[in-house]
């Protein structure tokens, strides 16, 4: 298994697609709890969410489970949410705050699980963002995620449909941050947050750097949105997942039709 899928354009847009892998060596899935078998933390279904809706867009995918390593942590293991409850680098719990290891991984094996698949995902993500901006004179990263909607160990109270982080407005221009959270405030039916309980993972942050024309905004969508139900077996609702496509393909297109105005090459 490989830990990262590339799938190469010409757009101005990058898609990171950080944990909807599922794949789990054996050593390590053996060591995992009845709970932690189940990989319920996964971004299920992501990746076909946002299949197809903008031409030419490059994708970058990790395979391996978050459980493996998470990709969108920081590799130092600093934590992303002083003070709240959160995951690491190597979950020790899910998102209800329940173990998930038999035998948890001690610092050494972390740092080998970093340099085994953490490690390479990045560097396709950075040479691809820096691929695609040596096109464009500007490179936008949309970081996509998903999460259930009521976790009361992460949050309180529902999680909105649309959660846009920006780490308060300093990873990409403002513009970007406007448009984006126009069209989804504008999507009948449809709650959302900026920089609200997510306000963008370590991949938004290290990535996002608009003085250098390397914007980065990270999109979390409620489950509900696109899930027949937010359990096991989180099976793909392709009624509701085709009216969310509509309101993501907007965002993809008008983030994407941006980047000449971002001192990019038209």
């Amino acid at each position: 298994m490989t830990p990262v899928d590339i799938k190469r354009g010409d757009s101005p847009l990058v898609l990171g697609l950080p944990h909807t892998g599922t794949f789990v060596p054996e050593d390590i899935f053996a060591r995992l709890t009845p709970l932690g078998q189940t990989l319920g933390d996964t971004d299920w279904h992501v990746d076909r969410l946002y299949d197809g809706l903008l031409d030419g867009v490059t994708t970058v995918r990790a395979n391996f489970h978050r459980y493996v390593i998470d990709a969108n942590r920081d590799p130092s293991g600093a934590s992303l949410y002083p003070g709240q409850n959160t995951t690491g680098l190597v979950p020790m719990t899910n998102f209800d705050g329940e173990p998930l290891w038999l035998e948890e991984p001690d610092a050494d094996e972390i740092e080998a699980r970093r340099q085994a698949w953490h490690a390479p995902y990045h560097a396709a993500l950075e040479a691809e963002l820096e691929r695609v901006r040596a096109i464009h004179g500007v490179v936008i990263l949309y970081d996509c995620h998903s999460i259930r909607s009521n976790i009361p160990y992460l949050f309180d109270g529902r999680l909105p449909d649309f959660n846009i982080g920006t780490n308060n407005g300093e990873t990409c221009a403002p513009v970007i941050e406007s448009v984006v959270v126009g069209i989804c405030a504008g999507a009948e039916g449809y709650s959302s947050v900026l920089n609200g309980r997510f306000k963008g993972g370590w991949t938004t942050r290290h990535y996002g750097r608009p003085d250098e024309n390397m914007h980065a905004i990270q999109m979390e969508l409620a489950q509900s949105t696109h899930l027949a139900a937010e359990e096991l077996p989180f099976d793909y609702d392709v009624e509701k997942a085709e009216r969310l496509r509509v309101h993501l393909k907007t965002i993809l297109n008008s983030v994407a039709d941006l980047a000449a105005s971002l001192g990019g090459r038209s």
